[in-house]
């Protein structure tokens, strides 16, 4: 009979999705992947595979964590238009103070620029996500419609796709080293032309 783990394996994928989200790919080791989970290589790899399935797997536990942030966020704001603002101006924020949080910007953007041309499944798998954060956001942009917060005959999924496009750019900005005040300037300029306000109209 095999033994249980006497490991946390999410704690463990956490630890290794840091790991990757701070150096890369490619500049990480198999001496830090061991550093950072405590596990020796034998455990590390019967557990996970090798450096690419645990890469990947750390991959689809950050995209799950955003999704599932993402869920939240849009649902909680008492207005939908007011969590589509947010939204834009939420790679600012970095609760360390001390900029690395902005500098490290989106692991799912890093690892397809290092990784998508020269491996397809992470090239899917960005497309994959990048698709359900547009679907989340397009919920969110017909909810604000039906409040009457948003011109009613906008697509949403294509209003959902340029606010996804302009946020993304924003956490790209963020990784140049902008200080905070460009940054929110930026989003909220972003913010006046994408998200008008129609409540008086």
């Amino acid at each position: 009979m095999a033994r249980p783990r006497a490991f946390d394996e999410k704690q463990v994928l956490n630890a290794v999705r840091e790991q990757f989200w701070n150096a890369g790919y490619a500049a990480t080791s198999l001496e830090d992947l061991m550093r950072v989970s405590g596990l020796g290589k034998g455990s590390l790899y019967a557990a996970f595979g090798d450096k690419r399935q645990l890469f990947l797997r750390a991959l689809r536990s950050y995209t799950d964590d955003i999704h599932g942030q993402l869920r939240e966020a849009l649902a909680a704001a008492p207005r939908a238009v007011d969590a589509l603002r947010m939204l834009l101006e939420a790679p600012i924020g970095d609760p360390t103070g001390t900029g690395t949080g902005t500098r490290r910007g989106c692991l799912m953007a890093n690892s397809t620029c290092e990784l998508g041309n020269a491996d397809p499944e992470v090239l899917a798998h960005a497309h994959r996500t990048y698709e359900t954060s547009t679907a989340l956001i397009g919920d969110c942009v017909a909810r604000a419609q039906r409040e009457g917060d948003l011109p009613a005959g906008a697509d949403p999924i294509e209003l959902a796709r340029a606010l996804l496009a302009a946020q993304q750019g924003i956490v790209f900005m963020g990784r140049t080293g902008l200080d905070t005040a460009t940054l929110t300037a930026t989003a909220r300029s972003l913010a006046a032309q994408l998200l008008p306000d129609h409540s008086g109209d």
